[in-house]
């Protein structure tokens, strides 16, 4: 076994990692940028290594570094995480060949299954049903004459990625020279390859995934995940077991899995994804090999749930040389699991990463909840915006989804906008509650699952009250004055609207609060009840007062003698966060239209098309392709109205 391990990634994932190898007695080394000096894994490790600048290229990709950390500090073998190194080929031989150890599985195995279109090929010699496709011949006219003949809708992909990066789905063949060219670019950008197969797309597929284990003879699978639930092809909450798995479907799965696995000599932790005809019930005939990612996954915190089983262990377990500690007649399911992931994105802005410093953030007893940050932490616009991902286990699929909206009922975030009330919403949703998932679920109900909550007139009411400083223990004088009542008033501004709220002290711990047209009363009962119920738990901090209790509101304290100056309204496109100006088509003088495509922006890997905001004019291009700007820059600007 290994005295000492280096973990080559950060966040939630780095931590969860030190965690397990703190439990088996083995010191772990962290690695991180400038932008992570301070970061949780850093603390959190036993020693602590700088490996370059805030950008990943800097630091997180760089292999020379992360080996001679293990080197400078004796760590015998290194952790990859996802994402980063985790399966890089190269990387994993560089490793090897400097004596160390690669918790993982061995890069034969990686190129394998690294490149989708030889990972398939690899499948159907195996015997694992793979979906109808293209795979091959990169030429334009080809690529096309193949999407016709598998028959429309087709979904283009890139060979050498995954995560939704790369991938279009494409319902016409009007639309593929178009989707094709977006998807090459992508990939290009991402992986460095910018080849793409075509599959056919399953009409009400379900992404259904199946977690494997092999030491590098045998393999084992701990059943099946359900990750259906996805919104351009990213996954927002996952659960084991599927619903609505037959056993006789369920052990067809996982032995296709283990054939797999065996096929290339797999080990560690991998996971086996299947698209799934989900139109009717699951079949044993309705399931198709997509890919194989050879690594531990996000999601793997429900399969543990479900099998007892730290998959983390057997990672480190399996590397210094053991057998997969149990057999396959061993494993069983127990309960059922959730996990939702929380990110500092703006569902109001169509889900753009966000950033900015964690006022506050804490997660309720009964939930797992693995993550990277604390709060007083900064989300950097140079990774992935995940904040955390919170897991709930039940003895059921009823009680553990109540135990999920319960969970992220009474999580709290502030600091930053997240998309803690859209997965809330998804986790009450009727077809969801039911089992009715597949992946086009969000798709079809994305106008009711992101529509904007309005704050409650309490939770106005009770801003008003910690804006005033109101919100303590009140004193003897609290609300005194000589013949009337005294009346306060605070504005706030909320969700880009002002309001003047005003709060009547009828006497100590008694006050009315008018907001909105409406009265809440606020009495002191041990603490302030508004209208009969216990004032809901907030932060407050550099003027902006955020209240919990249902979804969270945050409302700024406005100084009327210092207000903001007036922006440039409409006619301003800006760049709605830090990113790579990719494309510019507009051009002065040239007539636009509302929704016409004037930019594109590259951030955290993805595309981002910036529109005009209404119809006009051009009057000033003012950034470059190839620029990298802000968030707020000013890109383009229209002409004013007339």
């Amino acid at each position: 076994m290994f005295d000492k391990i280096l973990i080559a990634n950060r966040g939630e994932i780095a931590c969860r990692v030190i965690r397990t190898a703190r439990e088996m007695g083995i010191a772990t080394v962290a690695v991180y940028s400038d932008a992570d000096a301070g970061a949780m894994h850093v603390a959190m490790a036993d020693e602590a290594v700088h490996i370059g600048g805030s950008a990943p290229s800097e630091s997180y990709l760089r292999g020379d570094a992360i080996i001679a950390a293990c080197h400078a500090t004796g760590a015998q073998a290194v952790h990859p995480g996802y994402g980063f190194l985790s399966e890089n080929p190269d990387f994993v031989e560089a490793v090897e060949a400097a004596g160390l150890v690669f918790i993982g599985p061995s890069a034969k195995a990686i190129r394998a299954m690294g490149l989708k279109d030889a990972a398939k090929a690899l499948m159907e010699e195996a015997g694992v049903p793979v979906v109808p496709g293209h795979r091959g011949d990169q030429d334009d006219e080809v690529l096309a004459a193949a999407a016709e003949a598998i028959g429309y809708p087709v979904l283009i992909k890139a060979v050498a990625g995954g995560g939704g990066k790369g991938m279009r789905l494409v319902e016409t063949p009007g639309a593929f020279a178009d989707a094709l060219a977006s998807a090459r670019g992508e990939a290009k950008t991402a992986f460095g390859n910018p080849d793409v197969l075509i599959e056919k797309f399953v009409t009400n597929p379900r992404h259904i995934e199946v977690q494997v284990f092999g030491d590098g003879t045998r393999a084992v699978h701990l059943f099946e995940r359900d990750c259906s639930l996805q919104r351009r092809h990213q996954k927002v909450i996952e659960e084991a077991p599927a619903p609505g798995m037959p056993e006789e479907m369920r052990s067809a799965m996982g032995a296709a899995a283990v054939r797999a696995a065996e096929a290339i000599g797999y080990a560690g932790a991998g996971t086996i994804e299947f698209i799934v005809d989900g139109s009717g019930p699951l079949r044993t005939d309705g399931f198709w090999f997509m890919e194989m990612n050879t690594r531990l996954q996000v999601e793997h915190p429900v399969t543990e749930a479900i099998t007892g089983v730290d998959l983390v262990e057997w990672q480190i377990r399996v590397a210094a040389g053991e057998d997969i500690p149990v057999a396959q007649e061993d494993l069983a399911i127990s309960g059922h699991a959730f996990e939702a992931r929380l990110y500092a994105e703006d569902v109001e802005k169509g889900f753009l990463p966000a950033t900015g410093r964690l006022g506050a953030l804490s997660f309720p007893d009964g939930a797992r909840a693995d993550t990277g940050v604390r709060a007083g932490d900064v989300i950097s616009p140079h990774y992935d915006p995940m904040i955390a991902k919170v897991i709930v286990h039940g003895p059921t699929r009823e009680i553990a989804l109540r135990q999920l909206s319960r969970a992220l009922r009474q999580t709290q975030v502030a600091g930053t906008v997240t998309n803690l009330a859209f997965v809330g919403a998804l986790a009450d949703h009727e077809g969801f509650r039911r089992g009715e998932v597949d992946t086009g679920l969000i798709g079809r109900d994305i106008e009711a699952l992101a529509a904007v909550v309005p704050a409650t007139a309490v939770q106005r009411a009770w801003a008003a009250m910690v804006a005033l400083g109101l919100d303590g223990a009140p004193d003897a004088f609290q609300g005194f004055s000589l013949w009337s009542p005294l009346d306060r008033s605070v504005a706030l501004r909320h969700r880009g609207e002002e309001e003047t709220v005003v709060v009547r002290m009828r006497g100590r711990g008694d006050a009315l609060i008018s907001t909105a047209g409406l009265v809440v009363e606020a009495l002191w009962r041990d603490g302030w009840t508004l209208d009969g119920l216990a004032a809901p738990a907030h932060h407050a901090e550099r003027g902006v007062v955020t209240v919990f209790g249902g979804v969270a509101q945050a409302f700024e304290v406005i100084d009327p003698l210092a207000r903001e100056a007036q922006g440039a309204g409409g006619n301003v496109i800006e760049a709605p966060m830090p990113g790579l100006v990719k494309v510019v088509t507009a051009k002065a003088g040239e007539t636009v239209t509302a929704g016409q495509r004037l930019a594109v922006l590259e951030a955290m890997k993805m595309e981002h098309a910036l529109t005009a905001p209404r119809d006009g004019v051009v009057a000033e291009v003012l950034v470059a392709e190839g620029a990298q700007v802000e968030a707020g820059a000013p890109l383009i600007r229209l002409e004013e109205e007339e």
